[in-house]
């Protein structure tokens, strides 16, 4: 691969950089809201918003309207509230990478969108860059192009970037939860040694194609679920990645499944997709609905017997143990998505502040 003298130099410079740095466990928010929305929130104890989402306008990145410019704005003036934050902006989503297989394919696309990106961290006193290409080499989006390419075009897209930004600059990414992605999307070993974390979505494991009913983000594996965000650390540490830079992530969203027999309290049982809810959304419906714990996933769930509707999501237990699980196993933190999913008070980030808190004191 061409800039094979330019990886070796940012590696080891990278590389005497990270031994140096002392680990300190972050929370990480994703964040898809409006300019006001944030000043509502408590950020004490986040330590990373990243904005969600920013696109490809030919080769470069681009603020897609005047109102994401304002958003973004408002967020970076966070800081001066909140001196240890820092504000990255993220590429793509679900849905917002159509043509980042096309662009990533040539080197002057990578080159392009390098350059870009760090005009754009510049112009808006940003601290850094999130990639959620979903996802390189593998079918994501459906319609969206991948080809196998992908993988070491990831590569290179990440030295390129390592170039252009300045030193100091946040360079991360969301990464798949699944071995199909870990075997076919990225060249851990030379990646990771450039980047600063993976954020693992490690939710999504049950949705829109899934025929029966499971927990979309459980922390462990059950009995007839193998996939689990404990199972998928776990992969990715036999790859040989640095769990200091791991981000187990939690889901601030509910995913509900319909005509779910009465069975097992609706759990593992044939289903059909219904919908999606946020936090504060669900409690318009969560009277009909009685709640459950399943010990083996370390998951919650809720089933509607009269509508006969399957509810799978994290609550306040779920994400102290994932907190927890993030502490104990000394991995780069915990991240979610998203903030305006949660409520503006008492919500499930303050259980992850509150555990952080807690466990880090207790050290």
């Amino acid at each position: 691969m061409k800039n094979t003298i330019l990886l070796l130099l940012v590696l080891v410079s990278l590389t005497s950089c990270n031994e140096a740095t002392e680990w300190k466990p972050q929370l990480i928010a994703y964040y898809a809201g409006d300019e006001k929305s944030i000043d509502e929130f408590d950020l004490n104890g986040v330590d990373q918003i990243i904005y969600s989402f920013l696109h490809l306008k030919g080769n470069e990145l681009a603020v897609d309207n005047v109102a994401d410019s304002i958003t973004l704005v408002n967020l970076v003036k966070q800081k001066k509230k909140y001196p240890n934050l820092k504000v990255l902006v993220s590429l793509g989503g679900w849905g917002g990478c159509e043509t980042c297989s096309e662009v990533f394919s040539t080197v002057q696309g990578r080159i392009d969108f390098a350059v870009s990106t760090a005009k754009i961290i510049e112009t808006f006193d940003a601290d850094g860059i999130d990639l959620d290409w979903e996802y390189p080499a593998i079918s994501g989006y459906p319609g969206h192009k991948y080809q196998p390419e992908d993988r070491e075009n990831f590569t290179d897209l990440v030295v390129q970037l390592r170039n252009y930004m300045k030193q100091g600059d946040i360079l991360s990414f969301a990464a798949g939860a699944s071995i199909r992605f870990f075997e076919n999307s990225v060249e851990w070993d030379k990646v990771m040694p450039l980047v600063d974390n993976v954020n693992l979505m490690t939710y999504d494991f049950f949705g829109s194609g899934s025929s029966k009913t499971g927990h979309h983000t459980a922390l462990s594996s059950n009995a007839f679920q193998d996939r689990s965000a404990e199972a998928s650390i776990k992969a990715l540490i036999d790859l040989g990645v640095n769990p200091k830079k791991i981000f187990i992530g939690g889901a601030f969203y509910i995913k509900t499944f319909k005509e779910v027999t009465n069975v097992n309290n609706g759990l593992n049982q044939p289903a059909k997709w219904n919908r999606s809810y946020n936090q504060i959304n669900f409690d318009s419906v969560r009277s009909n609905f009685n709640f459950y714990w399943d010990e083996q996933a370390q998951a919650p769930y809720a089933y509607d017997s009269i509508n006969n509707i399957f509810a799978t999501f994290d609550d306040p237990r779920s994400i102290k143990l994932k907190t927890e699980f993030a502490l104990k196993n000394n991995l780069g933190g915990i991240m979610f998505w998203q903030l305006m999913n949660d409520k503006k008070q008492n919500g499930l980030l303050k259980t992850m502040v509150d555990t952080m808190n807690e466990t880090t004191s207790e050290k």
